[in-house]
């Protein structure tokens, strides 16, 4: 063969390779964007962290820090976990309320935050030590302080107030939640299974559950048409996705779970935000936007956060100021 058909068949050759790399580059942009997809009311659908909560100072916190010991100066009588909390946060407008549940000595799900009662009761050690009813009798608000314990404005007002999940699903049997199981043990997901199995099926679709991997595994075996999530579940879903996600396909682990999303993350998931969230939706799977990169309770609580997410966005957004963020999403006023 000539040198010169060696050189029009390798130009030939180098064409064929730009346009199906054209095509290729063509087909990923189009399907992957949000140009043609359906968005929703252009508003966020809200979840409220805890309810409508005390708010207290996020620097240096971790999951071992005693928060009610650091508490702003109350901007309304609520204290987290209680059904007057979750009553408010609704009224306020959540869509969605998140709630920490702990096993009791008479394995009831007690509704309370900390592993231990030392921080916010008068009690001390843990609620697996106590019946439901004992549990009733602390007090919820007795640990709280915003002047480093000169007073203490929610002491003797939280009495009563530790629910047991079985009391805020009955109280609330048409609204959403996301349940924290803050234990690891893969029990405690067999015995919330039974729990919810006995709720109607109607009920147990607006629910959501999430802890550790053991837990999760457990209930999700038992109970599989409930929305769950864990490190591991997560995992199972992005991985492959970020490898295929580009074609359209959304890998079978993704299906019937929950995403946690940090916003700094987000814009590098295939399709972000409406075709990633139109996908989600399709495999069952709810998709929570939290802000920044995914530290300790990080929320869209003010309005200069609200302004960082995408426009037109109406996916679902983690809040710990329910009510100061529905006001502006509702349209009902602009306050920071």
């Amino acid at each position: 063969m000539s040198t010169k058909k060696r050189l029009l068949l390798n130009n030939t050759g180098r064409r064929v390779w730009v346009w199906f790399l054209l095509c290729v580059l063509i087909f990923v942009y189009f399907n992957n964007s949000s140009l043609f997809v359906q968005s929703g009311s252009g508003k966020p659908k809200l979840l409220a962290h805890r309810g409508l909560a005390q708010t207290f100072d996020m620097e240096g916190v971790t999951n071992e820090t005693c928060t009610a010991e650091r508490i702003h100066l109350p901007e309304h009588p609520y204290l987290e976990n209680t059904i007057p909390s979750m009553r408010a946060a609704f009224a306020a407008g959540a869509d969605v309320v998140e709630l920490d549940v702990h096993l009791t000595a008479d394995d009831q799900f007690a509704v309370f935050h900390d592993w231990t009662l030392d921080c916010r009761t008068e009690g001390t050690g843990v609620t697996r030590d106590y019946t439901m009813a004992k549990l009733k009798q602390l007090d919820v608000g007795y640990g709280y302080t915003a002047d480093g314990g000169k007073t203490f404005p929610f002491r003797g007002k939280g009495v009563g107030l530790m629910p047991s999940l079985d009391e805020v699903l009955s109280t609330f049997p048409d609204r959403s939640f996301l349940i924290h199981v803050k234990s690891e043990d893969p029990e405690e997901g067999v015995k919330l299974a039974k729990r919810l199995s006995a709720l109607p099926q109607e009920h147990r679709k607006r629910l959501s559950v999430y802890s550790g991997d053991q837990p999760i595994k457990t209930l999700h075996r038992h109970l599989p048409d409930v929305r769950v999530m864990s490190r591991e579940t997560m995992k199972d879903c992005l991985i492959p996705y970020i490898g295929i996600g580009w074609t359209g396909v959304v890998p079978s682990a993704c299906e019937q779970t929950q995403l946690h999303i940090p916003e700094k993350i987000a814009p590098w998931l295939w399709g972000w935000p409406d075709r990633f969230m139109e996908r989600m939706d399709r495999a069952g799977t709810r998709v929570i936007l939290v802000a920044g990169s995914g530290g300790f309770s990080e929320g869209f609580d003010t309005g200069e956060a609200l302004n960082r997410l995408p426009s037109g966005y109406s996916g679902w957004i983690w809040t710990n100021r329910i009510d100061r963020i529905a006001p502006r999403v509702k349209g009902e006023g602009d306050s920071d």
